[in-house]
Parts: structure tokens; C-alpha cells; sequence
């Protein structure tokens, strides 16, 4: 089928029947949910300008994908990997924390999971995709050359046979094997670093208790609370700033100095990353009600609180969530 023998609307469904996992492999790719985004609309604007001369050698997702991996290395050319601030240096002590900022391109970006993950029937699948958009696989993803990333991704998360990945790489069978086996190495190495959040799909009860009584002790500020649900080596983190912190008294220590200002915030419960989040809300003196202030991404093991990570970009972020740039305060809701 042609564009003449198509009307333009039958093409655009048939394209954007693939925008949500096009979304999560570019996301996989780039680290960032923006970047992936622009990187998704220009592979069906190419895909749209040179559908004539798809000939149906491969089925349109594969056609779709080949675009995809080409527009991805080309915008991976330029060398930037995201990160987290884990990556990039040694956790600061309390007494020498100074929020620093880095530029956004820095840091690998969160993503909601309905922009990347794909409505399926099997719970393994569903399993294995929300695995792999967890910050804690996709930073260890930047850690690979462009190519061995695509491989991977192929492979691992997409189940692709590695007679179509050297086909859509336009490479042979023993390359892809190898670079399989490299990518794999790396990424077992990266995990050896670091425990990635253990979370169950959909949560079981005592995480979604955890999940409440975090909410309870951040919304009452109370540290003592919330020291209860971390890990003693607990880690803390606040995009575009470089400082990250390790540990109980120094995250409830930061929170009761430099993150005073957050006493009173309300949270919102997000699907983030394949993992659990929250919107949060700082007190806005001059409206009365509450601002954006972070999309925060919790990581769970062993019934505690691994990691919380702090997204400041609000202004972008939110947005992307589908989340109100403004909460009414009590006082305006009863008005």
C-alpha cells in the first residue's frame, strides 16, 4: 500500500500505532525522555516522506526501528552520555553540601511510563519492559558505544533474532554476537556496583504500605519517621545538581537545613520509570497554594527505601506527566 492508494489518515494510524515503543527504545537509547520524544517525530516524519519507496522487504516495524537506531546514532554522535549524579562522583557529606548545578544535558532524565511502555496482555513482557526503563539499567545503558547499546536493546528488551538486528544494522550475525556478548559484560559490571531496586508488579501490599508511610513522614516532615523507612545506606539524589547524598543523617540532615523549604509539601502519586514516584509540591507563599518542585523516583529493596531521586526540571517535567503547574491550598479548596 502507497500513499495513493492510502489516504493520509489510514498512514498516521498506522505510524503512530508505534509511537509508544518507539518512545521506550529511543528513551532506552538517549537517557532522555525529550530527547526521545523529538527523536520518535522525526523517525515517522521520515518514515511519512519515504513511505513510497518502502518496498515491504521487512514489516513496517522493522522499517521503523531501522529509522529509529539511525536518527538515535546520529544524535548520539556527538558523545554526551547521561548520567546520574551517583556516575559522576563521590556522595558529599552533609557539612560540605553546596548545590552545584550541571547543564541538563548532564543527567539521564525520568520518563512516565505510559510515554514508553506498551499496553501487553503478558505479565513477563510487561515485566521485562518496565525493568528495562529503570534509571538504574538505562544510566548503566549510557555506559555502552551507540551500537552496543542498540544490540542490547534489541536483543535483551525487544527479543529481536540476531539475524534481524544485523539486518537492521546492515552488519553480520557474529558482529551482533559480539558486540551482544560486550554490551553484556558491561552491563554486569555496572550491576555489580550498585543493587537496582527490587519492585514487584503491581506492587504487593507491604510495598504499597511503604509507599504510604513514606508519603505520611514526607508530607508531615517528619525525619524520624522517614528515617524508619530508608536504608541505612540509602542514597538521595537532585538533578541538575551534581551533590548526592548517602545515608540516613545526612538525607534527613540536608532535609532539615538546605531542604527546609520543603516542610508542608503535598505528593501526588506518579507511574515513573517502571518504578514508583511522586509529584512533589513545595508551599508557595505568594499564591497561597503549592508549587512544582520535583518528580521523585523511589527505589525499593528489602522493604526499605534504597534510593529516592529528585527531579528539579519542573517546568519541562511536569508537563510531561500531564500535571497541573499549581495546587490549590486547603484555604482556596474550602473557599
Amino acid at each position: 500500500m502507497s500513499k495513493s492508494t492510502a489516504t493520509a489518515a489510514d498512514l498516521d494510524l498506522q505510524l503512530e500505532k508505534y509511537r509508544v515503543e518507539l518512545t521506550g527504545y529511543c528513551y532506552r537509547m538517549l537517557g532522555s525522555s525529550f530527547e526521545a520524544e523529538d527523536a520518535v517525530q522525526d523517525t515517522l516524519v521520515r518514515a511519512w516522506r519515504s513511505y513510497e519507496k518502502f518496498e515491504g522487504r521487512s514489516s513496517l516495524r522493522s522499517w521503523l526501528y531501522r529509522i529509529a537506531t539511525n536518527v538515535c546514532l546520529d544524535m548520539l554522535t556527538a558523545g554526551n552520555k547521561r548520567a546520574r549524579p551517583v556516575d559522576l562522583s563521590d556522595s558529599t557529606p552533609l557539612a560540605q553540601a553546596a548545590l552545584a548545578p550541571r547543564p541538563d544535558n548532564t543527567w539521564l532524565e525520568p520518563v512516565p511510563d505510559a510515554r514508553v511502555l506498551p499496553t501487553t496482555s503478558d505479565p513477563a513482557e510487561a515485566a521485562v519492559a518496565k525493568e528495562s526503563v529503570r534509571l538504574a539499567f538505562v544510566a548503566a545503558l549510557q555506559k555502552l558505544p551507540a551500537k552496543q547499546r542498540a544490540v542490547l536493546i534489541l536483543r535483551e528488551v525487544l527479543a529481536w533474532k540476531a539475524s534481524e538486528v544485523a539486518e537492521l544494522l546492515e552488519t553480520s550475525v557474529a558482529s551482533v554476537n559480539s558486540a551482544l556478548q560486550r554490551a553484556r559484560a558491561t552491563l554486569a559490571d555496572a550491576n555489580n556496583q550498585g543493587a537496582d531496586s527490587a519492585v514487584s508488579d503491581p506492587l504487593n501490599e507491604e510495598q504499597q504500605k511503604l509507599l504510604d508511610r513514606y508519603m505520611a513522614a514526607f508530607e508531615g516532615y517528619d525525619m524520624a519517621a522517614l528515617t524508619a523507612l530508608l536504608h541505612e545506606d540509602a542514597v538521595m539524589t537532585m538533578p541538575p545538581f551534581d551533590l548526592w547524598l548517602r545515608g540516613t543523617d545526612d538525607i534527613t540532615g540536608f532535609m532539615a537545613t538546605l531542604g527546609a523549604p520543603c516542610a508542608g509539601s503535598r505528593l501526588v502519586p506518579v507511574a515513573v520509570n517502571g518504578l514508583p514516584g511522586f509529584a512533589q509540591y513545595k508551599p508557595d507563599p505568594e499564591t497561597g497554594g503549592f508549587s512544582p518542585w520535583a518528580i521523585q523516583v523511589l527505589e525499593i529493596s528489602e522493604g526499605r527505601i534504597a534510593g529516592f531521586h529528585c527531579f528539579l526540571d519542573t517546568a519541562r517535567l511536569f508537563p510531561l506527566f500531564g500535571l497541573p503547574l499549581h495546587l490549590e491550598g486547603e484555604a482556596d479548596e474550602t473557599e
